[in-house]
């Protein structure tokens, strides 16, 4: 389930620039007609927005029954014009094949517009997820969806490790602060560390008119393109909701103006608790490449095989945890493929870019 389940749903800030940003994802890759498999789908909340996107077929997957219930109540009451089919499976647990029979290359985008998070309690969890996603998907098909932007939430959490050395140099050595406050949000850390483990790093976020906090789990970017890679899925992008508004900003200023009041300025500009609460997510994109039209995305090359923190990341990038500065590594379209906003307005103009931050 959301973070976003609880509190003032229809009023809260949170609640209203995270419906904006999974409306517009939405209107950027879907098309008429297409089958879309929804991943971690419960309570039926996207129901208007798949029908507004007038696609052909729904695949439902969600762990939860009573989740599972919840979106076919929603789909079944107000009659949509797609069909639609739902599957009481976890994603990141259990192998998708043996329960969609025939469903196998069938989907033209699988998306997963919240509870990524939870695949990376473990590699495993991490990567059953990403093979699913491949089986499901047709060559050319799209993976993508919005997850909390974890070079963001760790460079907040590093800066209040700074901080308090600097400020306590006297005191017990070996003790670490880890709380991240802001006007409209607190992130606690389970587990007090300075090492960024790449996979069940744990933290509580909680919004401030919800009452309470939920746990989730970072995800490492570079290790979520290894095992995207292993799946067979090729990196397209991850960027922070903030450049992805400023980036699409004249074609959704007037979405987010409509979504409530002190969201964005007269100019749509994001105003600064807009762009605080914003800031902390991050889309994601992978394509199934298609060896029959073009040649596959290029993803930046990460070292494979074996699987230690020193291992599976360039040399540049190894330490003990990510820091504040960040590293951008450009990914040109190949030849013949031309760039993908030419082809469905998936990205903005120019290359396609990874932030992540460098590590320690």
């Amino acid at each position: 389930m959301s973070q976003f389940a609880g509190g003032s749903r229809t009023e809260s800030t949170h609640h209203r620039l995270y419906e904006f940003a999974k409306s517009a994802l939405i209107k950027i890759f879907v098309h008429p007609y297409a089958t879309v498999c929804d991943l971690y789908c419960g309570g039926g909340v996207d129901a208007e927005k798949w029908d507004e996107a007038q696609i052909g077929h729904y695949i439902g997957i969600d762990a939860s029954s009573s989740g599972i219930n919840q979106i076919k109540e929603a789909w079944e009451s107000q009659r949509k014009a797609y069909t639609a089919e739902f599957f009481e499976v976890d994603p990141c647990m259990e192998d998708i094949e043996m329960h969609l029979q025939e469903k196998s290359n069938m989907a033209d985008l699988v998306c997963c517009l919240q509870d990524l998070q939870l695949c990376f309690q473990t590699e495993e969890r991490a990567r059953r997820l990403l093979q699913n996603v491949s089986l499901l998907l047709k060559p050319g098909g799209y993976f993508f969806g919005i997850t909390p932007d974890s070079s963001t939430i760790w460079a907040k959490y590093q800066k209040n490790v700074e901080a308090y050395h600097n400020r306590s140099s006297g005191m017990k050595p070996n003790i670490v602060p880890n709380c991240i406050r802001s006007e409209s949000y607190m992130i606690t850390f389970e587990v007090e560390e300075e090492k960024f483990p790449l996979f069940g790093k744990k933290y509580q976020l909680k919004f401030t008119n919800d009452n309470s906090a939920e746990t989730r789990c970072l995800v490492h970017f570079p290790s979520f393109i290894r095992l995207a890679r292993e799946a067979g899925l090729e990196y397209v992008e991850i960027q922070n909701l903030t450049e992805f508004y400023d980036d699409n900003r004249a074609q959704f200023a007037g979405m987010l103006i409509n979504s409530g009041p002190n969201l964005v300025d007269p100019r749509g500009r994001l105003l600064p608790r807009s762009y605080d609460i914003l800031g902390l997510y991050t889309t994601f994109i992978f394509q199934k490449p298609d060896p029959d039209i073009a040649p596959p995305l290029m993803t930046p090359l990460l070292q494979d095989t074996t699987f230690s923190h020193d291992e599976v990341l360039p040399k540049e990038w190894q330490g003990n945890g990510w820091r504040d500065e960040e590293k951008t590594v450009h990914v040109e379209p190949p030849v013949g493929l031309g760039k993908i906003s030419e082809q469905k307005g998936i990205l903005g103009p120019g290359p396609a870019e990874l932030r992540f931050p460098e590590a320690l």
